[in-house]
């Protein structure tokens, strides 16, 4: 089956509100029309707002890196998909490796997020992977289904279709190390099967599965010439529009 490339930036805790709307702003003026390539950008809360207007007629969606699973209530410093939608996000990353590492984020809490996001009808980009630990041991395929399994526990086959899955190696987010070719397509591949598995074949070649550790133009071409990889969540490459738009390109022109 077919599917669109997706290229999402996850800006992580980098740019002010100033600074997100003039990346932007280079993106749009070279993507923002272009529909070969969906096109996901995911700034800082705080620029959510100026980002959105900037968009506004493009052909860029704008996602959030985190949410709260409650729709109000007294959740301190929290963000609920009410509140993301408000500000037309379409997307919102979730259970990704830091949230899980340095804010002791569970496969449940994680699942609470992502069911409140489908409610909301907010796309999630539920990202799954192992650290370098695990993938010494031999235990990638088992933590990858158990996150998977675990995380996407409720979900229906009519909302799976909105998920895009985002494989992240932790031992390569940031390093600059990069699984193999062959290593990523061997898990996405994997995650296809439970995909088939939980929500049957007709909706699982629906589901776009995002390769996330260390994407760059560089090694981009060959990641996504591989039949199971639908796009890639970027780091450090989506902060400057040239390095981006080379990956959107890229996308554009995989088969």
């Amino acid at each position: 089956m077919s599917r669109k490339k997706l290229i999402a930036g996850n800006w992580k805790m980098n740019k002010n509100s100033a600074e997100a709307v003039a990346l932007v702003a280079e993106l749009v003026a070279v993507a923002g029309k272009q529909t070969d390539v969906e096109v996901v950008v995911c700034p800082p809360f705080t620029a959510l707002e100026g980002v959105a207007a900037k968009l506004e007629g493009a052909e860029i969606r704008l996602g959030a890196q985190n949410m709260h699973p409650e729709k109000s209530g007294a959740y301190t410093g929290e963000i609920s998909a009410e509140m993301l939608r408000a500000l037309h996000a379409t997307h919102v990353i979730l259970g990704h490796s830091e949230r899980r590492t340095y804010f002791g984020e569970t496969d449940a809490f994680i699942n609470k997020k992502t069911l409140a996001a489908l409610k909301a009808e907010l796309r999630p980009i539920l990202c799954v992977g192992e650290t370098l630990a695990e993938r010494e041991g031999n235990q990638t395929l088992k933590v990858v289904q158990t996150q998977i399994e675990a995380g996407l526990d409720g979900v229906t086959k009519e909302q799976a279709a909105q998920l895009v899955i985002a494989y992240e190696p932790v031992w390569a987010i940031g390093t600059g190390k990069v699984a193999t070719t062959a290593q990523a397509q061997e898990v996405h591949a994997f995650i296809r099967g439970l995909l088939v598995r939980l929500f049957g074949e007709s909706v699982a070649g629906k589901i776009r599965i995002l390769y996330g550790g260390s994407m760059k133009p560089s090694n981009a071409p060959e990641l996504l010439a591989q039949p199971d990889i639908d796009g890639g969540l970027i780091g450090g490459a989506s902060l400057e529009a040239r390095s981006f738009l080379e990956l959107i390109t890229a996308a554009a022109a995989a088969k």
